[in-house]
């Protein structure tokens, strides 16, 4: 057999390969039925949450919404209503475990049983190590560890006892490969895909399937909503043109229908799109090489100032770069996507049992994000 033979015998091999996995992919997709299912999606008011409640909505699940702003909840729920289907929206703060649990058993009565959760709150805080304080620490890591915590722990006895049940966490790729001026968010994330992977190895035997999503830059147009420290208008400029580079940036309906299609077929891990998935593997082959790259990167990036502890909204921070020409495709999705900042309250006070509220001085450090 000459070599041109045994080249293209490989080659047809290959094929037939990815053929056979993509079958293989989706018919496990088309495997799990979304009719009718319950879905609670946390932070699901606007951005990605609102963005994979539509496409859930569309495929016929029965929907919960939570978030913390009562009108962002109402402007969600009245867009998801135009497309048909049941969807409960509640106040919620997932950092307080007391009202995560409130919110499932309000859920479970409501469906009858929570099929799938989608862990998906969050919040970025953008600027250099130096100006970064505890506190941002630990308010990124009670949303991005403690809150999926709760909610999975508050929906686990459930699906323990049906033997059934898919959990989804969002996370992120700066959950796998670090980034400069993001060393928060990135700690926290990566606390988060631990916490994901470990899940999925300890529940599977209970017949639970736990998906982790670590999507890489989304011009959801969040970013009037991130909080930015340091040289402000600067960090607002890198974090807001760097969301909307059509190249490096995907847009949210493209993420959440790869979440969903890997929450549909069970999959360990998404990662989308491609460059982010070749780049964390990158990452995890040659670290040094990548966190050399990334070093040089941080040069280009403003530098701490004496005067830059105080958080801003990303709101707050805009310059002549940015909102601009070269943020349009963020500034476009954030009006498709409920993320336009409104002057709203952004504190949501605990739930009682008979559904007022009152004031929770605890909660409104971790609400200010």
């Amino acid at each position: 057999m000459t070599l041109t033979a045994v080249i293209v015998l490989g080659l047809i091999a290959i094929a037939l390969g990815f053929g056979l996995l993509g079958f293989l992919r989706c018919w496990r997709e088309q495997g799990y039925d979304l009719q009718d299912k319950g879905v609670l999606i946390t932070g699901g008011s606007r951005g990605l949450g609102l963005v994979m409640a539509r496409q859930l909505v569309d495929a016929g699940a029965r929907l919960a919404i939570c978030a913390r702003d009562e009108a962002e909840l109402a402007r969600a729920r009245a867009d998801l209503a135009q497309r048909g289907g049941e969807v409960l929206a509640l106040i919620c703060d997932v950092t307080n475990q007391a009202q995560v649990d409130q919110i499932v058993q309000q859920v479970s009565a409501h469906f009858g049983a929570i099929d799938i959760l989608i862990n998906n709150a969050g919040t970025d805080i953008v600027g250099p190590f130096e100006n970064m304080a505890m506190q941002d620490y630990d308010d990124l890591m009670q949303l991005h560890f403690w809150a999926p915590l709760y909610a999975t722990y508050a929906v686990l006895p459930e699906m323990r006892a049906r033997r059934a049940g898919r959990i989804v966490n969002i996370s992120s790729v700066g959950g796998k490969v670090v980034s400069p001026h993001m060393v928060a968010y990135c700690a926290s994330k990566f606390a988060l895909t631990g916490l994901s992977a470990g899940m999925r190895v300890e529940l599977a035997q209970a017949g639970i399937a736990v998906t982790t999503v670590c999507p890489g830059l989304i011009y959801t147009g969040v970013n009037d909503h991130a909080l930015f420290k340091g040289q402000r208008q600067k960090e607002y400029a890198w974090f807001s043109i760097s969301e909307s580079l059509p190249l490096l940036s995907a847009s949210p309906e493209k993420v959440a229908r790869e979440a969903i299609a890997g929450l549909r077929r069970g999959a360990a891990e998404v990662v989308v799109p491609l460059p982010i998935l070749l780049m964390a593997r990158f990452y995890g082959v040659f670290p040094g090489v990548m966190a050399s790259l990334l070093r040089w990167g941080n040069w280009l990036l403003p530098g701490p100032t004496e005067d830059g502890d105080a958080r801003a909204f990303g709101r707050d921070s805009h310059s002549a770069w940015a909102p601009s020409w070269l943020t349009s495709l963020s500034d476009r999705a954030a009006r498709r996507n409920n993320e336009l900042p409104v002057n709203e309250p952004k504190a949501a006070p605990p739930v009682t049992p008979g559904g007022s509220r009152e004031s929770s001085p605890e909660g409104q450090a971790v609400n200010d994000l």
